[in-house]
C-alpha cells in the first residue's frame, strides 16, 4: 500500500509539473499527453507517416532490434520464472501494436529487459565447463554463444555505426566548417523532412530551409516532402522558383539526376559529395548526399 501511494503521489508530481511548464512554454492550456493520445490513438495521426501490421513489433521490429540474443532472452525468460518482467515486455510490445505507425524508437525502453535475460541465461550457462578430449578442447555453450553473438554483433554494429547513413552527418559537419569561414548564406534541403541533424550539428544562427512533412487535416494531400518525391523538377520550379536566395543546396544523388539542369541554370555547382549508403531501406538508393553552392560564394 505505501509503495501504491508513493508512486501515485511521484506521478502526481510529475504530471502537475510538466503540465505546468507546457502552459507556460506554449502561451496556452495544452495537456501534451492527451494531446498525444488524441493525435495517434483516438484520431490516428501517426498513420499519416505510414503504418505496419498489428504483429510487426512481434514478427519483425523487435526481433531484429534483440537480433540473436532473441533466443537466449527466451531461455532465459523461461529459466528464471520471471513472468512479471517478461510479461511487462509483451504488454508493452502489444500496446504499442494497437497503433498503426510503429517505429523501433517506440519500444526501444523494453530492450534493456530482454537483454537482461539473455545474460541471465549466459551466467546459467557458465557452469558448463568445455572438455578436454584426446588433447583437443571442446568449446563449452558459453563459449560458443559469446562466439555466435560476436560474429553477428560486432561487425554490424561498426558497419551501422561507422559506415551505413552517415552522408546526413557529414554533409552538416562540412556545412558547420563552412559556416565558421563565413562561406554559407542560407541551405535549402531538397530532401525528406528531418533527414539531417539540422541546427544541432550546425551551431550557427543561419537561415535554412527543409521540405515540410506536417500532416494535413484533409486526407490524401500530399506534404512537400511526398510532391518532391513525386516530381522534383516542378516541384522546385513551383515552390521556390529562383533559388538565388540559398547559397547552398543539399540534396540525395537519386533526386539530383531530374534537378540538375535547373540548379545549373542557376549558377549553383557541386562542391562536396559524401557517401551516404550502400543499399536502400525505405525509399529509392540514397547513395550519396550531395552539395551545390552558387559560384559567387565560393
Amino acid at each position: 500500500m505505501k509503495f501504491l501511494v508513493v508512486s501515485y503521489l511521484c506521478r502526481t508530481i510529475v504530471l502537475a509539473a510538466t503540465t505546468f511548464l507546457d502552459w507556460w512554454m506554449y502561451g496556452s492550456r495544452v495537456i501534451v499527453p492527451l494531446i498525444f493520445l488524441k493525435f495517434n490513438l483516438f484520431s490516428s495521426g501517426g498513420d499519416y507517416y505510414g503504418t505496419h501490421v498489428f504483429h510487426w513489433y512481434f514478427t519483425q521490429g523487435f526481433p531484429s532490434m534483440i537480433w540473436t540474443f532473441l533466443p537466449l532472452s527466451v531461455f532465459g525468460v523461461i529459466k528464471s520464472r520471471e513472468w512479471r518482467l517478461s510479461g511487462l515486455i509483451a504488454w508493452v510490445l502489444g500496446v504499442y501494436s494497437i497503433l498503426g505507425r510503429k517505429e523501433f524508437r517506440f519500444v526501444l525502453p523494453v530492450l534493456p529487459l530482454a537483454l537482461m535475460f539473455s545474460g541471465y541465461f549466459l551466467a546459467a550457462m557458465s557452469q558448463f565447463k568445455g572438455k578436454h578430449l584426446h588433447g583437443k578442447i571442446h568449446f563449452s555453450r558459453l563459449q560458443l554463444s559469446v562466439i555466435l553473438l560476436i560474429i553477428t554483433n560486432v561487425p554490424m554494429a561498426l558497419y551501422m555505426s561507422l559506415f551505413h547513413q552517415r552522408g546526413t552527418e557529414d554533409v552538416m559537419f562540412f556545412l558547420s566548417k563552412e559556416a565558421r569561414n563565413g562561406r554559407v548564406k542560407g541551405v535549402l534541403f531538397l530532401m525528406p523532412c528531418h533527414s539531417t541533424p539540422y541546427y544541432s550539428t550546425l551551431h550557427s544562427s543561419l537561415p535554412m530551409r527543409f521540405l515540410d512533412c506536417t500532416p494535413s487535416d484533409n486526407k490524401g494531400t500530399l506534404d512537400e516532402s511526398d510532391r518532391f518525391l513525386m516530381n522534383p523538377l516542378d516541384f522546385v520550379g513551383e515552390v521556390f522558383g529562383n533559388l538565388s536566395s540559398f547559397s547552398h543546396i543539399v540534396l540525395f544523388e537519386s533526386e539530383e539526376r531530374q534537378v540538375i539542369q535547373l540548379l545549373l541554370r542557376d549558377s549553383f555547382q557541386e562542391v562536396r559529395r559524401f557517401f551516404h549508403s550502400h543499399f536502400k531501406i525505405d525509399r529509392d538508393l540514397q547513395s550519396s548526399v550531395v552539395v551545390y553552392s552558387r559560384r559567387d560564394v565560393l
